[in-house]
């Protein structure tokens, strides 16, 4: 194969379209893989071209930081590795600033990662989770300030309201803070509802996405069946939560499962491989996580860009993974804007579109986009 860069979003950072995912990267969480086999998907992905590492303070307890840092010095690829981490998560019971999206906890979250990481910068530094609290104007100035000071390269957001998302943007843009370049949060087949508000926000205004959990955690692997129980997946063992990104058992989902089976048969690829493809090619995604346990689950992941989904194929998983809009965006149909424009055709202006003007008694084109 070989591995193919995008920048993410208005930045100027080249990152691979499959980033390697290092959740998995430890087994304090009762699934996941040792140092050894670690090591051996770190191996592999470099060799296949990936350069862009995403990991968080929580992650494992800390080891994977621990992990991605160490094995990225043993073969001196700091200057060629993107790495990706976050804060929000509290890691010290007991300690409400220990966690959470203020300035505090920031400034101490960012120089454990660091310590972990074993480097002294960060490409990109995300926010995990909106802490429902904390300002966004905070939360801007501090990261701004770290890419003064050079401890982060640049910033972004990872599971946010899309209200938020577009209030941080401004702020940055307003005040001359470092951009909002990527946006982390979930999407497959299973979970498309990012598409109603986060892909136009990201592709109007320079936010590349990054997907996680882009097999619904296994179930898209077809690791899991409909009457199947006590499998020892990573599904099984969050059965009992209330984590969301767990929570994917469900008649819709099994449909859906169902007919990337068939449409993966057809392709002779594996439905891993359908199923991340798929992600990769939607609008707006800049690159998809892969987080594998096995070294055998990622050389799979790692061919998932070798091939091209038939538009009649795609139309189908797509139609088998729709979803109605959600209000208002089902306002937003032909019916509604034919009384809106008074049934007159309108549309989006086509790529390079431009109108002639006069300067100084001369017609020049300009762009109008």
């Amino acid at each position: 194969m070989s591995m193919t860069y995008y920048t993410l979003g208005n930045s100027g950072l080249r990152v691979s379209r499959l980033a390697l995912g290092t959740m998995t990267f430890g087994t304090e969480w009762g699934w996941g893989a040792d140092r050894e086999t670690a090591r051996a998907m770190f191996d592999a992905y470099v060799e296949a071209g990936g350069n862009f590492f995403d990991t968080a303070d929580l992650y494992t307890g800390g080891t994977a930081e621990t992990w991605l840092g160490e094995f990225v010095a043993e073969r001196g690829l700091r200057d060629k590795a993107v790495i990706s981490t976050k804060f929000t998560m509290n890691m010290d019971p007991g300690n409400p600033n220990a966690g959470g999206n203020g300035r505090k906890n920031i400034m101490r979250a960012v120089d454990a990662s660091l310590k972990r990481l074993g480097t002294d910068y960060i490409d990109l530094y995300l926010m995990h989770v909106w802490d429902r609290l904390t300002p966004a104007e905070e939360v801007l100035r501090t990261l701004d300030d770290l890419v003064r000071a050079g401890k982060i390269r640049h910033v972004g957001l990872s599971d946010v309201p899309a209200w938020y998302a577009g209030r941080a943007q401004a702020i940055a843009e307003l005040r001359g803070y470092e951009p909002i370049s990527a946006l982390q949060l979930e999407y497959s087949l299973t979970e498309r509802t990012i598409e109603h508000e986060f892909v136009p926000f990201a592709t109007r205004h320079g936010a590349g996405i990054m997907v996680w959990s882009p097999l619904a955690s296994g179930l898209l692997s077809g690791k899991y069946r409909p009457t199947q129980a006590g499998n020892a997946g990573r599904l099984d063992g969050f059965r009992n939560t209330t984590h969301p990104g767990f929570q994917k058992f469900s008649d819709r989902n099994w449909a859906i499962v169902a007919e990337l089976e068939k449409v993966a048969s057809e392709l002779g690829r594996s439905m891993a491989q359908v199923a991340l493809n798929w992600a990769a090619t939607q609008p707006g995604i800049a690159t998809v996580i892969l987080g594998a346990t096995k070294l055998a689950q990622l050389q799979d992941n790692l061919a998932a860009l070798d091939f091209s989904i038939a538009p009649e194929l795609r139309k189908r998983l797509g139609s088998a993974s729709n979803m109605p809009a959600p209000f208002p965006h089902s306002y937003f149909g032909p019916e509604i804007q034919g009384r809106v424009t008074g049934g007159a055709a309108t549309g989006d202006k086509p790529s390079g579109y431009s109108l002639p003007v006069l300067i100084e008694g001369e017609a020049v084109s300009v762009s109008s986009n």
